[in-house]
């Protein structure tokens, strides 16, 4: 909507996502939006995580599309040796976009390192180590 205007009001958005070679789209979510991926270039690998902590996985060559549903987690990687090249529509013209991980290990101010070791079964340490790259 702020990159183009016309769609103000249209209930879509779309995207172009180039991945270099190792390259990916962490898992993340939509909280206003499902999503349409089509495989334009290269070789992707996808998939989304149900409620019932089902993945979803499918690896997409240029021409394959791939739906991920409205407040699920997903993910998209460059599983080629080459760049790739994708393209998204999703059913809102603001979607919401919410990374997991920057948002849990990169919160401001910090989650308490004790509750995320209890909620993750890992250390403290670990856990101070992971809000430090965010």
């Amino acid at each position: 909507v702020d990159n183009v205007p016309g769609l103000n009001t249209l209930g879509l958005s779309f995207a172009r996502a180039d991945f270099a070679v190792n390259g990916l789209v962490p898992p993340h979510y939509h909280t206003r939006a499902s999503e349409v991926l089509l495989a334009a270039e290269g070789t992707l690998v996808v998939g989304f995580v149900a409620s019932d902590q089902r993945l979803f996985i499918k690896t997409l060559n240029a021409g394959d599309v791939f739906v991920f549903p409205e407040g699920l987690i997903h993910f998209a990687a460059n599983a080629g040796h080459v760049p790739a090249v994708a393209f998204a529509a999703l059913g809102s013209q603001n979607p919401g976009t919410t990374f997991v991980a920057e948002t849990v290990f990169g919160s401001n101010p910090p989650i308490t390192p004790a509750l995320l070791a209890k909620a993750f079964q890992l250390n403290i340490t670990t856990i101070m180590e992971l809000q430090a790259k965010f």
